[in-house]
């Protein structure tokens, strides 16, 4: 299966949206990404966290699911 992982720049390092800033400064130990950063357009994506590897998935009703 071919490695589809996302590589950024350090210039694109996950720069937070207006609406992301502003959450921020009301909690500032938060960053909000919006979902679409993440998926970029697909249905399902494959997040590794610490060497385990999770799957993010968008659901018929537009919701959100993280298995392991």
């Amino acid at each position: 299966m071919p490695d589809h992982r996302l590589q950024l720049a350090p210039s694109q390092a996950l720069a937070p949206s207006a609406a992301a800033r502003t959450a921020v400064s009301a909690a500032p130990t938060r960053t909000v990404l919006d979902s679409a950063l993440l998926l970029q357009g697909q249905q399902e994506v494959t997040i590794d966290h610490q060497g385990q590897h999770y799957r993010l998935r968008v659901t018929a009703l537009g919701k959100l699911i993280l298995t392991k």
